[in-house]
């Protein structure tokens, strides 16, 4: 008896057999596949999730390094207030200037910074200072045009700060006040060996009603941080400078500084120097973030003008201000990420196209190997919500501990970022890995499928639907051409300027879609006249692939290719303007000078230069700064740069470097009057007659005869090129070396055992100044890492679209094998099978990517992005976007190249196998 006829006979409830989880039964069914999907998951979680993090902390280290390289006097955030008013009774006055009440400030000041202003407190300060400088009386200190000048300060905490050389550091013995004319200060080391102090030195400065004010020297100090903030947001108090007044011709006299005990502060009042009370707050950057800039900016404003500088009025006095260029250095910061931001979002745009149509390749290729399945499902009475449930699960199963892993593995790799971007990327991979599955199957099986339709790019026709989509695309990239072209990449926001690259892609690929059957058709007919079955079979078939396996694939190579491709241009066209402005900056591959270019040089630093290895050639020049021109009939001299050279060598040097290149018997001149090659505005200055130029080397006239833009000796400045011949005095006072590799190291101890103060100048060393900003090479590794995910995911598109296709193939093959087909004729059939899509991938790229370059070229801005760590260079010519021929050919090579490789193993995997293998399991095929 049946066990459940016994068990209801005994009055019990038949115990139900368990059915196997459907989740379950599917992983254990393909574990390849689903351990292939969680790596493709977890590598594009990861992906996009550490893109975002890695922009973050790019800009957070250029941000710091932006503020932490300005000089402390731009960046110190500094609290200042006059001397009491005569107003209030001596006393109070006094004590309002002491130690104690100006420390009670300083302290409240430091509780009253909000967020993100943040102070280091090591390098903060508080004190008095005299506001103007006070004459020194004393004949022995050193004079220029007029006597020196003293800045006093009582500043906090110099023990700290400074370490003793000689003497003591000052005191103030008793208490100290208005009145007092005898105080003690310490100098630093500089400041002694400049104004010529000692220990015991005693400095009398006016400006002091009844009589001046004896400072004596009881200490000579060395500055522990000199680059800090305590000594150099006042550098004068560490370093003697060279000021000069203000009058015409300016009389220059050395301005130093000298620090007075902090209790000695009450004898500055009264003074002609001013005297104010300040407190310097020192920001630090330990946990400033890019995201903090829009609000550091406000609280800047806030404080120097707004509720803020009220706030600090309410402990320092209603006539506290509030002072500081952070905002300055901030500014600078924020105009340069605001003009790299939207290059990088073109290459973010890029790389998330195309791993977007990757995983809904991976969905397609799925759905289609279990169409026979879905299919027998709804046959049986499935829904399509049941179907996709099911499906959504056993993918979710897998695609949501990948991302998991995969935003893990981005949070360690990147530190110092904001954590809500990546997850909102990471979850935008999971979505469409969940969702590319069931979606395609929905698709595939809401209606019947017919068995046997041609599904093939010959036979099937655009819906409606998909018409208007093509359309709504192409309407969206023109837009976005447009506004690119006529504004610019304007701000990472701009979501639409900065799809165009991957708009133009889309419409190549729908476009080539749609023509690519016809050229194969064109191509099949004269191949069937021929003897062998090869050829017309391989083109009969490209012709007739499934229009769903040969879509998605074109389009993700389409986007790789022309992501590559403007990445490679961009990278290209930084690195030309590098070049191009390390050249401008040097005029040769090595620059020797005098200082200033005023001084002739030695004969033996040009010997000792050419014996320098690597030194290919060395032309000699003479520039003269303060050549003058005579203005007729004005009896009023202008100025010029005068340029004397050796016309066949400087010809050749200014061709070689493309520095406007002149003939060089465009010097020669006649009849007492030298041929010049001028810059446009001294051309248009001097005019076409001969004119006389007064020099230091001697009087001569001459006549422009040619106009260049630029040359080697002064590229970027308006020039007179003369031949130095026509000269009384032709000694060089520069020498320009040209060779490829140049060592730095030995070139400067040449010209240092040939003279003193000349100046080397490396091209090399200059280029490679131009690279240093974080934001600069992060952007950088943005588009190196865009290119190198693009192009794997191009490999990854042709895998998938090989595999998708390989059953249906392998069958064919077979049958082909049953009527004579040799194995060699099968492999040559499998690989010209596959060359019309990658060449067809290939061409279309190339073409997309020259396309892609020439009509965004004028919105994209390579300037800030190339030459970002030189704020001051000029515009260079050439730092814009254009094609590189080495960006658009070589993925395209390696596009056929690898649809080659892939299309020969597998011509070799289905050889191996026997045709009754593969007709006995595709016999429904």
């Amino acid at each position: 008896m049946a066990p459940d006829r016994e068990e209801r006979r005994q009055g019990r409830e038949p115990r139900r057999r368990s059915v196997a989880p459907w989740v379950r039964t599917r992983l254990r069914t393909a574990p390849g596949t689903a351990l292939a999907f969680a790596v493709l998951v977890l590598i594009t979680a990861f992906l996009a999730a550490v893109l975002p993090r890695a922009v973050d902390a790019y800009e957070t280290e250029g941000l710091r390094r932006d503020i932490d390289g300005a000089s402390p006097a731009s960046t110190v955030l500094e609290l200042s207030a006059p001397q009491p008013g005569l107003e209030i009774p001596g006393p109070a006055r006094e004590q309002a200037m002491r130690p104690q009440a100006l420390a009670a400030v300083h302290r409240k000041a430091l509780d009253r910074l909000p967020e993100p202003l943040r102070t280091d407190t090591t390098e903060s300060a508080y004190g008095v200072r005299t506001s103007e400088s006070l004459l020194g009386l004393d004949r022995w200190l050193p004079h220029l045009n007029a006597p020196p000048r003293f800045t006093l300060a009582a500043q906090s905490e110099l023990a700290r700060h400074a370490t003793v050389r000689n003497g003591r550091l000052p005191t103030a013995a008793r208490e100290v006040t208005e009145d007092t004319r005898e105080v003690e200060a310490a100098a630093t080391a500089e400041t002694a060996r400049v104004m010529r102090l000692r220990v015991g030195s005693v400095v009398s400065l006016g400006g002091f009603p009844g009589r001046p004010l004896a400072v004596r020297i009881t200490g000579i100090v060395e500055p522990r941080r000199p680059e800090g903030s305590y000594w150099s947001a006042e550098p004068v108090l560490r370093t003697p400078a060279i000021a000069a007044l203000p009058s015409n011709p300016p009389p220059f006299y050395w301005e130093a500084g000298l620090l007075l005990a902090p209790g000695a502060a009450p004898a500055l009042l009264g003074s002609q120097g001013k005297p104010e009370r300040y407190w310097r707050l020192a920001p630090t950057t330990g946990r400033l973030t890019a995201q903090d800039v829009p609000e550091l900016v406000d609280r800047i404003a806030s404080f120097e003008g707004g509720p803020g500088l009220l706030r600090m009025r309410e402990i320092a006095g209603d006539t506290a201000e509030f002072g500081t260029d952070l905002e300055t250095v901030v500014g600078s910061y924020a105009a340069t990420r605001e003009a790299i931001t939207p290059v990088v979002a073109v290459a973010a745009f890029g790389i998330g196209a195309v791993a977007a149509v990757v995983l809904a390749m991976t969905g397609g290729l799925i759905a289609a190997r279990r169409a026979a399945e879905l299919a027998l499902l709804r046959a049986r009475g499935g829904s399509l919500r049941g179907i996709a449930g099911r499906l959504l699960a056993e993918t979710a199963v897998v695609a949501l501990p990948a991302t998991a892993v995969g935003l893990l593995l981005a949070v360690l790799a990147v530190d110092e970022a904001r954590l809500l971007p990546a997850v909102l990327g990471a979850a935008a991979v999971a979505l469409l890995a969940c969702a590319a599955l069931p979606v395609r199957a929905v698709v595939s099986h809401r209606g019947p499928q017919p068995h046997g339709e041609r599904e093939d790019l010959a036979h099937t026709r655009p819906s409606s639907r998909r018409t208007v989509a093509e359309l709504t695309a192409l309407v969206l990239a023109v837009g976005s051409v447009m506004a690119l072209r006529r504004r610019g990449a304007t701000g990472a926001g701009d979501l639409l300027v900065s799809a165009a690259p991957v708009l133009v892609g889309l419409i190549a690929a729908l476009l080539l879609v749609r023509l690519y059957p016809l050229p194969l058709r064109w191509a099949a007919r004269p191949a069937g006249r021929l003897r062998g079955v090869v050829g017309f079979l391989s083109l009969a078939r490209a012709g007739r692939s499934p229009a769903t396996g040969t879509a998605l694939p074109l389009l993700a190579l389409l986007m790789a290719l022309t992501t590559a491709a403007f990445g490679g241009s961009v990278l290209a066209g930084v690195s030309d303007a590098r070049d191009r402005a390390a050249l401008l900056a040097t005029g040769a591959d090595a620059r020797i000078s005098s200082p200033g270019d005023a001084a002739a040089l030695p004969a033996g630093v040009e010997r000792a230069v050419r014996g320098v290895a690597g030194v290919r050639a060395v032309t000699a020049v003479r520039i003269e700064r303060t050549a003058e021109l005579s203005s007729a009939g004005k009896g009023q001299k202008e100025s010029l740069t005068l340029i004397a050279v050796e016309p066949k060598s400087y010809a050749g040097l200014a061709r070689q470097l493309g520095l406007g290149a002149f003939p060089a018997d465009v010097l020669k001149g006649s009849g007492g009057v030298l041929n010049a090659v001028a810059s446009p505005g001294v051309a248009e200055r001097l005019g076409r007659a001969p004119r006389r130029i007064t020099s230091l080397a001697g009087d001569v006239t001459v006549r422009v005869a040619a106009v260049r833009p630029r040359t080697p000796a002064a590229p970027g400045t308006e020039f007179l090129l003369i031949d130095a011949a026509g000269l009384e005095r032709s000694g060089p006072t520069t020498l320009l070396a040209t060779g490829e590799t140049l060592d730095a190291r030995a070139l400067r101890a040449a010209v240092r055992g040939a003279g003193k103060g000349f100046t080397v100048t490396l091209r090399s060393e200059e280029r490679a100044a131009l690279s240093d900003s974080p934001l600069q090479a992060g952007a950088e590794r943005i588009y190196a890492a865009a290119v190198a995910s693009g192009a794997g995911y191009a490999v990854l598109a042709l895998l998938l679209s090989f595999v998708q296709s390989a059953p249906e193939r392998a069958a064919l093959l077979a049958r082909l094998r049953t009527m004579g087909l040799t194995t060699r004729q099968g492999r040559r059939l499998i690989g010209l099978e596959a060359l019309p899509q990658a060449l067809l991938a290939a061409g279309g790229g190339m073409t997309v990517g020259w396309a892609t370059i020439r009509l965004l070229a004028p919105g994209i801005d390579l300037d800030r992005l190339a030459l970002a760590a030189a704020p001051g260079l000029a515009r260079v010519d050439g730092a814009s976007l254009r094609t590189d021929a080495w960006s658009l050919a070589l993925p395209a090579a390696g596009t056929v190249l690898l649809a080659g490789a892939v299309a020969a193993a597998g011509a070799w995997w289905a050889g191996r196998r026997a045709p009754i293998i593969e007709l006995r399991a595709g016999g429904m095929r």
